[in-house]
């Protein structure tokens, strides 16, 4: 019995030492992205609130939407907005707030912030749009999302008529 009491001390000091004989410890797997939803977000008619200190300024009412992801789906509700700055340096800085409504009655909000940056005249294309999602969910199926890390892609999709914009968002593993 004895033995067996030194032989199992000795182990869990023997484990720690050899850890720290290897080397540093092994970096963690870099982060890869899986979808979270795409989003088809319609627009109301910009409102111009005018040049600031810091720019000029508009907001764009958010009048509604769908989304649709591989564990989530439902409506964008007709009570958000995006809160726009035009820059000196010919970008755009965007703050958009919203609520999302699952097929199944949870309402989710959605502050997603990014920046779109136009080129000068004959510099190319614009650069992709990326965005920065944050997620308030309440507590029950779906508060996971508040604890994840998340980026979005902004375009649009040349079959919706009416205005709007497609966000992508995607979560990071």
């Amino acid at each position: 019995m004895r033995k067996s009491m030194i032989l199992a001390a000795s182990l869990l000091f023997a484990v720690p030492a050899m850890a720290q004989e290897e080397g540093p410890p092994a970096a963690p797997p870099e982060p890869g992205l899986e979808l979270l939803y795409r989003s088809v977000v319609t627009l109301g008619e910009a409102i111009q609130v005018g040049e600031t200190p810091r720019g000029m300024r508009r907001i764009i009412p958010i009048t509604g939407g769908t989304f649709e992801g591989p564990e989530m789906r439902g409506e964008i509700l007709p009570m958000g907005w995006d809160w726009q700055l035009d820059r000196s340096d010919n970008c755009t800085d965007i703050v958009a707030d919203y609520f999302l409504r699952t097929d199944d009655g949870v309402v989710i909000n959605v502050v997603n912030t990014g920046t779109l940056c136009m080129p000068a005249a004959g510099e190319g294309p614009p650069q992709p749009v990326r965005t920065s999602p944050a997620f308030e969910a309440p507590l029950g199926e779906y508060d996971w999302l508040t604890r994840g890390g998340y980026i979005g892609t902004l375009g649009f999709d040349p079959s919706v008529a009416e205005p709007h914009v497609v966000i992508t968002i995607y979560r990071a593993n």
